[in-house]
């Protein structure tokens, strides 16, 4: 076989994200704890929207995914024309980085923030550097000590995922008056619904309203359970908007995920019964896990991030082989540098009992 082409300098540093979908073979039934997916399934509004699209797949999408930018407008109070819709946040978050940094930048995050930002950033040659948390929660200082002339873009999960923390609005204000007027500001929501009951947290949109580096990443694959559609959008300035309608494909969302991500956006109803389903469990698995002698970290998502002991036998890899091996999947941490700890999503009633029950039957053996 003749010598492969040659990929640019950085891609071969990148090591490929591993979903947690895909971390055991499918040879039994699986209860899903390990992707943070809406623990009731799709909207059935949605799912009829879905169905009821099925004659039009012969049809290209709304490039401009017009219907949905106007009902997630109509929702939020915001100008249809500065949301962007795209193939998943992730989609987007290649995009804003395709269009703001690039060889000799550097891309910022905290240390445990999502893999898809420092992935993100090798892949347009650019150098990702991780500010140290404290007690797994963003540490504003530490960010802006990591603020050089070489950096270009910042990225903020807030509620952030794997630890489930959040910093109030103050701190996501902070945060960003101490950056220069020529870094971008990506404020990662994907778990704001779950947050947004809380007096101090902000998802983004005061900000991105009032100044032009700022971007505000929302999704459709938690609270609104509509994972495999890959849908997500940003709410921006008009000059960011104009540049990632320039950059992104020309159908980018697909017909599917625009038809069922209106329906879903206007069943207000399932959306508050998503959240209150998280709002009883959460705090249910937080507890019977804490009772266990185990450490949960306070978390404002739909996941909680659980340590498990050191001792030999009983730590989180030896955890998580009991549990898959049961037919239980969670998610493996030491990707994010955590490897002592297990992430679990708030899942249906069903799944939390039996995880609950396998982690006790094997804490006790």
């Amino acid at each position: 076989m003749s010598k492969a082409p040659v990929p640019r300098p950085g891609i071969l540093d990148i090591a490929a994200y591993v979903s947690g979908a895909n971390q055991i073979g499918a040879t039994v039934t699986l209860k899903q704890l390990s992707s943070n997916e809406g623990a009731l399934g799709p909207s059935p509004a949605a799912m009829a929207a879905l169905t009821a699209m099925a004659g039009e797949l012969h049809r290209y999408p709304d490039g401009g995914s017009t219907a949905l930018r106007q009902a997630l407008a109509k929702k939020h109070g915001l100008d249809a024309a500065r949301i962007v819709c795209g193939a998943g946040s992730d989609e987007l978050i290649a995009l804003l980085l395709k269009s703001y940094a690039g060889p000799g930048d550097e891309v910022l995050y905290s240390q445990h923030g999502f893999l898809m930002y420092p992935i993100g950033a090798k892949a347009v040659g650019a150098t990702p550097v991780a500010a140290p948390e404290t007690a797994l929660r963003t540490d504003v200082d530490a960010m802006l000590a990591a603020v050089t002339p070489r950096t270009r873009v910042v990225f903020l999960a807030n509620p952030n995922n794997p630890t489930g923390s959040y910093i109030s609005a103050a701190e996501v204000a902070r945060l960003h008056a101490g950056l220069p007027s020529d870094v971008l500001l990506i404020i990662d929501a994907a778990y704001a619904e779950y947050a947004e009951g809380r007096n101090d947290y902000t998802a983004g949109i005061d900000l991105v309203e009032k100044f032009a580096n700022v971007v505000m990443l929302r999704t459709f694959s938690k609270i609104f359970a509509l994972a495999a559609l890959r849908l997500g959008w940003a709410y921006c300035s008009a000059p960011v908007a104009d540049v990632l309608n320039r950059v992104r494909g020309p159908f980018n969302v697909s017909l599917a995920a625009q038809v069922a991500g209106v329906a879903a956006v206007e069943d207000s109803d399932f959306l508050a019964r998503s959240r209150a389903h998280n709002e009883a469990w959460l705090p249910w698995m937080t507890e019977k896990l804490t009772a266990l002698g185990l450490s949960v970290a306070p978390s404002a998502g739909n996941f909680i991030l659980v340590r498990f002991p050191d001792t030999p036998g009983k730590t989180a890899a030896d955890a998580w082989a009991y549990l898959s091996e049961r037919g239980v999947l969670i998610r493996k941490m030491h990707s994010y540098g955590l490897a002592h700890s297990l992430r679990i999503s708030i899942g249906p009633e069903e799944e939390l009992q039996e995880c609950l029950r396998l982690i006790t039957e094997f804490l006790a053996a």
